[in-house]
């Protein structure tokens, strides 16, 4: 199992060799072993690369499930919940990640350092059982229930403007005035419109501008040169904030704050190196100001 594991982590038996401090042979062997006594076959493998069949990809999380608790039991004997080890992968948000996970990483790196980590920093829903993540960060609500989640903290989406921009142009006092204004817009998204609350009632208002991106850093750079007003979510332009560069307008109209999240799988089986992490990364979250 813990062979089959590490070629679908690494991507290849050549790789899930080195990591296994193996022979490539004798993970080759190990492998049919395992086919041979399921009688199924798990990995398609080419030369380059290997892929999980249908069977595959169902037994691997049995495989998961039974290794963590076999760790976890270990770990009741040993000192290795004092001293975490092994391999821990971590997904957050791109811009999220690179501003707080990215350093609180480093910071347990340095602490425990016999965990080696591997953070994927993608601005989509990564699927922690498909691709082998052990812990995840998410912001906004939560659809999948087969993921723990503890929410650590709270973010807002919020309209932002420079405030050169706002003295040329006046300080906007209800959603519909934006329909006067520039805006700068992301390219991509199912709706030209931004989303706000009166009352418990939700509204949208379709802005439109001069202007749009696909990545969050150079719009809210363009709406703190006087651009434009920008939605964002709010620790996507605290530094522009802190700094004066930016300021928030129509406070009164935003949506529901949203939850930053730490997810991942199977509670009762986690790893020490997963729960020492879990621990590490909600105090780090919870005392941001985002």
């Amino acid at each position: 199992m813990q062979t089959f594991v590490r070629i679908v982590d690494e991507g290849s038996l050549t790789a899930a060799a080195r990591e296994l401090d193996s022979s490539l042979p004798a993970v080759v062997r190990s492998l049919a072993a395992l086919e041979a006594h399921l009688g199924v076959r798990l990995l398609n493998r080419t030369t380059r690369r290997v892929s999980l069949t249908e069977e595959g990809r169902g037994y691997l999380d049995s495989c998961r499930q039974v290794l963590a608790a076999v760790e976890s039991a270990e770990a009741a004997l040993t000192d290795e919940a004092g001293e975490p080890s092994g391999r821990l992968t971590i997904t957050a948000p791109v811009l999220f990640g690179q501003m707080y996970v990215a350093p609180a990483v480093t910071r347990f790196v340095r602490q425990y350092d016999k965990v080696r980590v591997s953070v994927m920093l993608a601005d989509r829903v990564v699927d922690l059982l498909e691709e082998g993540i052990d812990v995840g960060i998410r912001i906004g609500q939560l659809d999948d229930s087969s993921l723990v989640a503890q929410p650590v903290n709270m973010v807002r989406r919020m309209v932002v403007a420079s405030p050169g921009y706002l003295r040329r142009h006046d300080t906007p006092k209800h959603p519909k005035d934006l329909l006067q204004a520039n805006c700068v817009r992301f390219s991509g998204g199912t709706t030209s419109g931004w989303t706000f609350h009166d009352s418990g009632r939700q509204f949208n208002v379709p802005v439109a501008g001069n202007l749009e991106f696909n990545h969050v850093a150079p719009a809210a750079e363009a709406c703190a040169a006087g651009l434009g007003f920008g939605n964002f979510i709010s620790y996507q332009v605290t530094p522009y904030i802190r700094q004066n560069r930016l300021k928030a307008v129509l406070e009164n109209f935003e949506p529901p704050q949203r939850p930053i999240s730490v997810v991942y799988p199977h509670a009762r089986l986690l790893p020490a190196r997963v729960r020492v992490f879990i621990d590490w990364i909600k105090q780090e979250l919870k005392g941001l100001r985002v």
